[in-house]
């Protein structure tokens, strides 16, 4: 019996400790993931530069999950938006991933909340919001310096109230 409560108990901690999503929620590592829906969003910097990324949505639990993983290349204009119902301190990690990224926490009001920039590929270490945030932007590593995309900085789309909706 006690066999067993330690293989369900190691099993438990080995699914908890593969999470890329909130609160350390496990989703399936690689799953057939369905197509992501895609849009373009905005990222309005000082002075009012206006940034448009082709982004795609990870809807899903599983597209969540996945996100950019495996992937060998990213286009210097495409990302991926993570969006979430209730403000969180988002955390997410590197697993699996295989090009350094800059994620960009985004706060309920669209504005950036802070910016992880240049992730290490395949790193296991947590990279969190700095505070509640609904929404992450995942581009190329660089990408943030690049456009200096800094906190404060306002994120156009729907999904922020910031854009009409289509």
């Amino acid at each position: 019996m006690l066999t067993r409560v330690l293989v369900a108990t190691a099993a438990a901690l080995a699914v908890g400790l593969a999470a890329c999503e909130p609160n350390a929620q496990q989703q399936a590592q690689v799953p057939a993931a369905a197509p992501r829906a895609t849009d373009s969003l905005t990222i309005e910097s000082g002075g009012g530069v206006r940034h448009v990324f082709r982004i795609e949505v990870a809807v899903t639990p599983e597209q969540k999950a996945t996100g950019l993983m495996f992937r060998r290349e990213l286009a210097a204009d495409a990302g991926m938006l993570f969006t979430y119902e209730t403000p969180q301190v988002i955390q997410m990690w590197m697993r699996n991933t295989l090009i350094p990224l800059d994620m960009v926490f985004i706060g309920a009001d669209g504005r950036v909340i802070n910016v992880a920039e240049r992730t290490v590929p395949e790193s296991l270490a947590i990279i969190p919001s700095a505070g509640p945030a609904i929404g992450v932007l995942e581009v190329a590593g660089g990408t943030a310096a690049r456009l200096r995309i800094r906190p404060g900085d306002r994120v156009i789309h729907p999904f922020f109230g910031t854009a009409p909706r289509p």
